[in-house]
């Protein structure tokens, strides 16, 4: 049947509502819900406050930003921001919506700075491309039975752990964090699970089970859709590009200023996971996953995070660990350029502080949100935690930036080499096996129940 025919059927089965009352109500309902909605959604571009730590973001300042440490100018970037400001001010929402709308056509027709340090390096497009770039090693295989069960209940518990401790603290810089608390090395209170991280693995889950083998980034994508309700940066620009039928690469790609930062990177994990031992195949899933809101060094976070965690199925000693999968980063990039700086601070420097400090000062340019700063923060607290839960989590939160990222992904590799069973009681208990998300079909889920869908999805994967 055609669409007109379909809609022939229809307006010829209508028959005329007799209308009582004036309708003027119905019409307020629609447009105020509407309104409303659209209103938020624009405001927080301009000025909002994390939920888990309440430090100030300013989306509108970052996406310029950000522009700018891809190697670009936004032309009359203060003007453009002067005038958002100046509506939130004087509370002209309209003023706002044509503010934010500039602001956004600015960013995408940004020009390239020639002087910019950027295009000093090189860029992959395709994992192909990628591929070629880089030696992985062969595939070790690793027992599929009782303990990769073991390991990734670890490895997801930990990843839990990490975030609900680092939620609190995202956002802040070192000196500041160490003025505040001295010592973080336990919750700075009481523990929940909610997260905007988790819900991307979770969704990329459902898609590895319907699909297995043959998933790719279009089936994510549309998990994506179906449970995801909102997004953060690159998210979602990246969701408001998917419900407009603009599909991986582009949608990650299109009129997103965001697509280098840390969304992709924070997502990392599962890829190795669902690929014990077998890095290049992590890295590859990994890649199709990040395509779908990020983009060039965007996409390299979530490969370094993904074969970081597929090593670890194997390779116990973290030091070891930290530089193999560094190796597994093109060296023509910014991204290797970052996380190398990082290792070799590490290599020279007494403690984490010696070595996180010239780190800190590399990357101020760059958002607390973007994924530099925070891959070099791994590095530092896998580094420098000596393979000790507490102390490994302590210094990813003294380091600061996007904490909740950070932690849950290192923690996730630490909980893969050692297992359940040597994480410290007083980490674990106040998480229990329940999680709480904000994911369509998965509100509240088991972790273990959780794990065991993820190792199954490994398992089939793997034959």
């Amino acid at each position: 049947m055609r669409a007109w025919e379909i809609e022939k059927m229809s307006i010829e089965s209508q028959i005329p509502v007799r209308l009582e009352d004036d309708n003027e109500v119905l019409w307020e309902e629609q447009t105020n819900s509407v309104e409303e909605r659209l209103d938020a959604a624009v405001k927080i571009y301009w000025g909002s406050r994390v939920p888990g730590s309440l430090a100030r973001d300013t989306m509108a300042v970052a996406a310029i930003q950000a522009q700018e440490n891809q190697g670009t100018i936004v032309p009359n970037a203060e003007q453009l921001l002067l005038a958002g400001f100046r509506a939130v001010t004087e509370d002209d929402i309209s003023g706002l919506h044509r503010a934010t709308y500039a602001l956004f056509e600015g960013c995408r027709n940004a020009v390239k700075d020639e002087t910019s340090d950027y295009w000093n390096f090189n860029f992959y497009e395709t994992f192909e491309d990628y591929e070629k770039a880089v030696s992985f090693p062969e595939p070790v295989k690793v027992d599929m039975g009782d303990d990769l069960m073991n390991r990734i209940h670890a490895g997801w518990l930990c990843q839990i752990i990490g975030g609900a401790y680092g939620t609190c603290l995202e956002g802040y810089k070192t000196d500041n964090i160490l003025k505040a608390y001295n010592r973080i090395d336990k919750y700075l209170r009481k523990p929940n699970t909610y997260n905007d991280d988790i819900t991307y693995e979770l969704a990329l889950l459902c898609a590895y089970e319907k699909h297995g083998k043959a998933t790719n980034s279009h089936d994510i994508a549309d998990e994506w859709l179906a449970r995801i309700g909102f997004g953060w940066s690159a998210e979602d620009m990246a969701l408001r590009n998917l419900r407009c039928g603009i599909l991986p690469p582009e949608s990650g790609r299109f009129n997103n200023p965001y697509r280098e930062w840390i969304g992709a990177q924070m997502r990392g994990v599962i890829l190795g996971q669902l690929y014990p031992g077998n890095p290049r195949e992590a890295a590859r899933a990994a890649w199709q996953d990040a395509e779908i809101s990020h983009y060039h060094n965007g996409i390299l976070g979530e490969v370094f995070n993904a074969v970081l965690c597929s090593m670890a199925f194997y390779e116990k000693d973290i030091k070891t660990l930290v530089e193999k999968a560094i190796a597994l980063i093109p060296s023509d990039t910014e991204y290797y350029s970052i996380v190398r700086f990082a290792l070799d601070r590490c290599k020279e420097s007494d403690n984490w502080k010696d070595a996180w400090k010239p780190c800190e000062k590399k990357v101020e340019r760059y958002n607390w949100v973007h994924s530099y700063p925070n891959a070099a923060a791994e590095v530092i607290a896998l580094w420098f935690g000596e393979g000790d839960f507490t102390r490994t989590i302590e210094v990813c939160g003294l380091c600061g930036q996007d904490v909740d990222c950070n932690a849950a992904q290192i923690m996730t590799v630490w909980g893969t080499i050692f297992g359940l069973d040597a994480i410290p009681s007083y980490w674990k208990d106040p998480i229990g096996d329940k999680l709480d998300t904000y994911v369509r079909g998965m509100r509240v889920l088991s972790i273990q129940k959780l794990s065991e869908r993820t190792a199954n999805v490994a398992r089939a994967l793997a034959e």
